[in-house]
Formats: structure tokens, sequence, C-alpha cells
């Protein structure tokens, strides 16, 4: 391990710490739903994969409560089941994409009064409940088709939304939008995702990295 790997400072999660990612399909990742220890395959089991080789001694214990499909509403609704019970130490929450693509498929659209309503309301639960750690990360949208691009319209204000709420209630924020902006200088929406919205294992492994340079400082293998 080299000496930067080494330079852990702001990870300050204590030992047998339960942290829980709630989301949508991104990070549900493939993940087997009749095992609610399964992981998945994507950025969540490569988040924890690193954690628990770095940390054995905390012996950490990760849960993904991601569910394909869900929107800001549906995350609420489950939350005492999928969050509040299980009573985690350190909760990470990826939500927000299919608020959006819902207006587009099925117009079926999310003003954005009520998503900031709806995610005002998980975050107070968890608050009040848990007083857990949490981290809110930015849903994102590659320009992959012409199509895409005026989902910006639609997406970007619930962005500035989780901004706002980040802020509001002094959480760590994790803005994947503005990163996967970046990684496209390096490779098309093609190599990062399969449709603009769903992470290759290339975006997934973007997504842990910058999860863990965040919250890890976790420096030497950042792309």
């Amino acid at each position: 391990m080299s000496k930067d790997v080494g330079k852990m400072y702001s990870f300050t999660m204590n030992e047998n710490s339960t942290i829980l990612f709630l989301g949508d399909s991104i990070t549900h990742g493939w993940r087997d739903i009749n095992n609610p220890d399964d992981l998945g395959k994507g950025f969540v089991m490569i988040i924890a994969s690193w954690l628990s080789a770095l940390f054995p001694e905390k012996n950490l214990r990760f849960l993904n409560r991601g569910i394909i499909g869900d929107r800001v509403v549906d995350l609420k609704e489950r939350l005492k089941e999928d969050c509040l019970d299980i009573k985690p130490n350190v909760v990470s929450i990826l939500i927000g994409i299919n608020d959006c693509w819902r207006r587009f498929d099925k117009n079926d659209p999310i003003s954005v009064e009520e998503f900031e309503r709806n995610y005002r309301i998980i975050l107070e639960q968890i608050n009040s409940c848990l007083g857990a750690k949490v981290i809110l990360c930015e849903p994102f949208l590659l320009p992959y088709t012409i199509d895409l691009e005026r989902w910006r319209e639609d997406l970007d204000p619930k962005i500035q939304v989780i901004r706002k709420l980040a802020r509001e209630y002094g959480l760590t924020y994790i803005p994947l939008d503005s990163y996967f902006a970046q990684a496209l200088i390096k490779k098309s929406s093609e190599f990062w995702t399969t449709d603009g919205i769903h992470p290759t294992n290339a975006g997934h492994a973007l997504i842990a990295q910058y999860w863990l340079k965040e919250i890890c400082e976790l420096n030497t293998f950042i792309v």
C-alpha cells in the first residue's frame, strides 16, 4: 500500500458501524433483492470492498437497499423499513433521475416543489430518528442522445434542490453530475454509461472512487 493510500484523515466511522446505501437502479447494481446482505455488482460493492480491505479491524457492515425505478416519494414511503428500522450509522443516498425520467417516458412529472418536500421529509426523519451521518449523491445525466439533452430542464432544478438541502442540513455532498462531466473530457458517454443514465463497470468505479475521495480522502486511484 502506498503512503498516500494510508492517509484517511476524514474517515471517522466507529467500529461496528453500519453503512446503508439508498437509491434507485444505479444503487441497486444488480443485487439479489431476496438476499438482504447482497450488495450487487456496482459502486456499493466497490466501496464496501475497499473499506473492508483497508479497515478490517473496524468490522464495518454494508447494506444495499437500492430499488429499481424508485423516485424520492418511493424512498420516503419505504424509509422506515429500509432505513429507520435498520438504525444505520451512515446513510448514503443517490436518487432523483427517475423523478425526471417519468416525465418523459410516462408523462408523470414531479414538480420541483414536490421533489423538495419529499426529500426534506426523508432527511428530517433520518435526522430525528437516527442522527446518522448522511451523504447526498447528486443524480447525473450524460449526453448519450440528443433526446436526453432536453431532460436537463427537468433534472437541473432538482439537482439544485439537493445541493440546497445539503447546505441547509450541513451534509456531505458528492457532485456526481459534475464529476461525470469532467470524465467526458477523457471518454465519451458510451464508456461511462449504457444509456446516459445507468453506469457501465467504469461508471460504477468512477462513482465509488469519488465517494471514497470525499469520505476518506483516498486520492491515489482517482481518475
